[in-house]
């Protein structure tokens, strides 16, 4: 049996608490850390341990267990100094993984700067995705797997409808690779499909390829 994963969360306003709240439904533990009583009162009942302290503070966060977690998480409002202060901290302290909410391009290079993995625009990330989605309706999901590549799941166009796999050679056309084919009505997957497979309506696509080769293909559908 899998353990049970244990993420930090400092910063429990709308972001911080919207990722806490999702990461206890997915069954990890979470421990929660916000100077405001209110914002750690909304959400106690989410927590696997609720902290009312200052995130910032080194003396706080050295008598908890940060090393030995899966992740800390930090969302600190829109000053950019409590978050470098922490991220200075739980990488002092031997946090694993540190993934902070970003407020700038300039505190994002900050950030980077100290061995963070990632830094989260929300705002912007979430603009995008909503963006893309209305432009290309056909594109289910889209997710980068390095900087160059990623994969990407589409709706099967009308005019793929009938043909088979061999027939649309979708990696001559456009450099991708079929990976999968889902059935949207009934989620079962065919990975690895041959070149005889042909394609029907309520169908998804999966397929991996170089950035410049997806966008090609979404412009397609």
């Amino acid at each position: 049996m899998a353990a049970v994963k244990h993420f930090y969360v400092l910063g429990l306003g709308t972001f911080g608490g919207a990722l806490a709240r999702q990461l206890n439904k997915n069954g990890c533990r979470v421990t929660g850390i916000d100077s405001r009583r209110e914002h750690v009162e909304d959400i106690k009942d989410d927590l696997y341990e609720a902290i009312i302290a200052d995130a910032t503070d080194f003396d706080t966060l050295q008598h908890l267990n940060i090393k030995d977690a899966n992740g800390v998480f930090i969302s600190m409002g829109e000053d950019i100094s409590p978050s470098l202060l922490a991220t200075l901290h739980v990488k002092e302290l031997g946090a694993k993984r540190i993934i902070v909410k970003g407020v700038s391009k300039d505190h994002g290079k900050l950030l980077k700067s100290l061995g963070v993995e990632r830094v989260i625009f929300p705002e912007a990330e979430i603009a995008t995705t909503l963006a893309d989605r209305v432009t290309w309706p056909n594109i289910i999901d889209f997710l980068p797997i390095d900087p160059e590549y990623s994969f990407m799941e589409v709706a099967v166009p009308d005019d793929m409808v009938g043909k088979s796999l061999l027939q649309l050679n979708l990696r001559q056309q456009f450099g991708v690779w079929v990976v999968g084919i889902k059935d949207s009505m009934t989620g079962k997957l065919e990975m690895f499909p041959d070149g005889g497979y042909s394609l029907g309506c309520d169908q998804l696509i999966l397929v991996v390829g170089k950035q410049a080769s997806l966008e090609q293909l979404r412009s397609k559908t």
